[in-house]
């Protein structure tokens, strides 16, 4: 079954995802990330981050960046929806997997570290809470790290984050504090991402640093020239090709919109209808050798 979802706000305002729900939670306001933080004392950055796909579900569910307003959808390839392969021993997505809003990586920017050009959506996200999410919702989160994800010939940074109201959060501050509190994770993690395309006849995915994760600092700074490069993006500042960037909330961008102006838009959506049954490869599990 094909799934959208247009996104609404607490009034019941039909918002963008990708660009009106603030990065930087608690405030409507921009604000910067601190250069530098004690690790004791401290404030912790808190970030908004949209479930795109429930932990261990498979259907690929994305922010469709080139439709007006960014609904949620499945994506769809060759004319078929998209799932995630199963590799052994896990069952399709194993975090809560999304995305942090009001962040892009310019597909015309060279990244100094990987050497390749962004991959022209938002920066990804995988919460490794105990809870469950639900496509759609947002979650306040804290980074604790970075991934540096090589896909096809484009970066694609992943954070590690987990949700603030987890009962674990007290005490997972950075990376190392993942590999101590839940060891093996980080492990599964690379191997996911390096084989999770090989079920569908790619090669393995390639990692910067050897794929090792990198802190909360360097994933902070990461984020932060994400955020950069959107900003430039809303303010027509930067080619986004076919990128949507109808908001309504962005102060000062040329694409800004009224709430009536994105209630049609919605309203001229085109109905989901029933898709394709789903793949019998999610039922599946694919091995390979270590």
């Amino acid at each position: 079954m094909q799934r959208w979802g247009s996104l609404e706000d607490a009034e019941g305002k039909y918002i963008s995802p990708f660009h009106d729900i603030p990065l930087f939670a608690g405030s409507k306001e921009d604000k910067e990330i601190p250069a530098k933080r004690s690790k004791t004392i401290g404030t912790e950055v808190l970030l908004n981050m949209i479930v795109e796909v429930p932990r261990w579900t498979n259907a690929k569910m994305e922010i469709a960046t080139e439709e007006p307003l960014n609904p949620i959808k499945q994506d769809i390839k060759k004319g078929k929806l998209r799932y995630v392969a199963n590799i052994f021993p896990h069952k399709g997505y194993i975090w809560n997997y999304g995305a942090l809003p009001q962040t892009w990586e310019d597909p015309n920017h060279t990244d100094d570290v990987t050497g390749c050009c962004g991959d022209n959506d938002p920066i990804d996200v995988c919460e490794i809470g105990s809870k469950i999410r639900s496509s759609g919702e947002i979650v306040q989160v804290k980074v604790l790290g970075v991934l540096a994800l090589v896909d096809e010939g484009e970066t694609d940074w992943k954070i590690i984050a987990i949700s603030v109201d987890d009962p674990e959060a007290q005490k997972i501050h950075d990376i190392d504090d993942v590999k101590k509190y839940k060891p093996g994770y980080l492990e599964a993690t690379v191997d996911w991402f390096r084989l999770y395309k090989v079920p569908d006849g790619k090669p393995e995915n390639q990692f910067a640093f050897n794929g090792e994760f990198k802190d909360k600092d360097f994933a902070l700074e990461i984020i932060k020239s994400t955020h950069e490069y959107w900003k430039a993006l809303l303010h027509k500042k930067a080619d986004g090709g076919t990128i949507q960037c109808t908001n309504v909330l962005v102060s000062g961008s040329p694409f800004c919109c009224s709430e009536e102006d994105a209630r049609s838009i919605v309203q001229k959506a085109p109905v989901p209808v029933p898709g394709d049954s789903v793949s019998p490869q999610v039922d599946s599990w694919y091995f390979f050798p270590k």
